[in-house]
């Protein structure tokens, strides 16, 4: 017995066709005819459909206050000649402007002082969801130079012996000084374990161990006397990477007398 054909079904199918990922997929065909068959051409589609989604928000997902950015990658530390078009980048959702922030304007904080509270915020916000914000990000959120950024931040780690998560202290884009004096100092004046100081400064344990290293060894040659030209040689390494080490042990040598 013959099946009756569904006109119904024959008529109204290919509107299910309609979709985003088809006319993606038609259009990676017209413009690459050699990238492949249907299959290859779904798939592309299905990846560009993945990344849009991943940085669009609905509307009703973005509150008052909030901006939508994109950070770079925790897990994508920059390599040499890496271009950030080369570079894992994540949206983070960021409370660019809380009820807190407006009270300490009400409330005539200084400037330096509403500026670091939001900085400190941001990038933590933004290392809560996988990301990591540049100093150049912070400016451009927040209408500061990215100098004035940087010496807010860097002031909030001194006063406060914690780090802040952003490229300048993780992924070593900078001077890379404070997270150096922090781990240092969290180890040798506050007596923590390299595992402890990991875990409070967002390192891994084997960075960690490498700073704590670089240090020792610079303290040594400076027990042993030689110069910062010296050290240097001896090591391997640079005079500006000495001279951060033995201004940490000056700093560690003061703490102790203090």
């Amino acid at each position: 017995m013959s099946r009756i054909p569904d006109y119904v079904r024959k008529k109204y199918a290919p509107l299910l066709d309609k979709t985003l990922q088809n006319a993606l997929a038609h259009a990676i065909g017209e413009q690459f005819p050699r990238i492949g068959g249907p299959r290859i051409r779904a798939l592309c589609a299905e990846m560009i459909l993945e990344v849009m989604e991943a940085h669009v928000r609905p509307r009703e997902h973005v509150r008052h206050g909030q901006a939508l950015w994109l950070g770079v990658s925790v897990n994508d530390p920059p390599r040499r000649h890496q271009r950030i078009v080369d570079t894992d980048l994540v949206p983070v959702l960021l409370d660019l402007s809380t009820p807190e922030d407006i009270d300490a304007r009400i409330d005539r904080k200084r400037a330096l002082e509403r500026l670091q509270s939001k900085a400190v915020r941001l990038c933590h916000q933004a290392h809560g969801q996988g990301a990591l914000l540049s100093n150049c990000d912070l400016a451009e959120l927040l209408g500061a130079d990215d100098s004035r950024v940087a010496e807010a931040l860097t002031t909030y780690e001194r006063r406060t012996k914690k780090l802040v998560p952003r490229r300048a202290t993780l992924h070593d884009v900078g001077t890379g000084l404070t997270n150096k004096r922090i781990i240092c100092w969290k180890r040798y004046a506050e007596g923590k374990s390299p595992d402890l100081v990991a875990q409070e400064t967002y390192h891994s344990l084997e960075a960690v161990d490498r700073y704590l290293g670089q240090f020792d060894r610079v303290r040594h040659c400076r027990q042993q006397g030689l110069s910062v030209e010296q050290t240097a040689f001896t090591l391997n390494c640079s005079r500006a990477l000495v001279n951060e080490y033995l201004a940490i042990d000056r700093e560690l040598e003061g703490g102790r007398h203090g």
